[in-house]
């Protein structure tokens, strides 16, 4: 049990650090939401399972606060209202329950965020696909190589893994690193 708990904690520990060849990408989707939140549009999260937590999580940290006391950030998790997941799903297939909420609630200037561990989740990507008809950037955090996600992106990021775990785990770094940045930059100098 101990062996394993270490190669877990090497594992994880090796996919951490080789997101510093993310280094770039990172940066160019907090200043991407930056800029939106800056021009009054919103960040849109989506995801299935355990990535659907950490949009709703990472929604919330925005909307409340990560570790800057500012104004509320207009973000929101297309993963929380169960009336309107079961009722697209029921009436429209599970593919559609996010494309759907994208039909109705998106704006031409918001940024959609998808992640997919896999990049290949039916319903991330069909939301893409309306949200480029519509005026939003989209923005896709996946693993290894990205399923097909990056061709219905401006922006992916690929977590170097191909387990599921060490994917989350990095997909909510980045996420919380993406919060610390728009914090940072809207409440400079502020600290809770």
């Amino acid at each position: 049990m101990h062996q394993r708990i270490r190669a877990t904690f090497a594992e994880h520990l090796e996919t951490i650090q080789a997101l510093t060849g993310l280094t770039g990408e990172i940066a160019a989707l907090a200043e991407r939401g930056l800029a939106t939140l800056k021009a009054g549009g919103r960040i849109l999260w989506m995801g299935n399972g355990g990535s659907a937590a950490d949009a709703q999580h990472l929604a919330a940290e925005l909307v409340g606060r990560f570790e800057r006391e500012r104004p509320g950030l207009a973000s929101l998790a297309l993963t929380t209202d169960s009336s309107v997941l079961t009722s697209v799903a029921n009436d429209y297939g599970f593919e559609a329950i996010f494309a759907r909420q994208v039909e109705a609630i998106a704006r031409p200037g918001d940024l959609l965020i998808g992640l997919s561990t896999s990049g290949n989740s039916a319903n991330v990507l069909r939301a893409m696909e309306v949200a480029a008809g519509r005026g939003l950037f989209r923005a896709g955090l996946t693993g290894q190589d990205g399923g097909q996600l990056p061709d219905y992106c401006e922006l992916c990021l690929c977590v170097p893994s191909r387990h599921t775990a060490r994917i989350q785990e990095a997909h909510q770094l980045i996420g919380h690193i993406l919060c610390d940045a728009i914090e940072a930059a809207i409440a400079p100098g502020v600290a809770s």
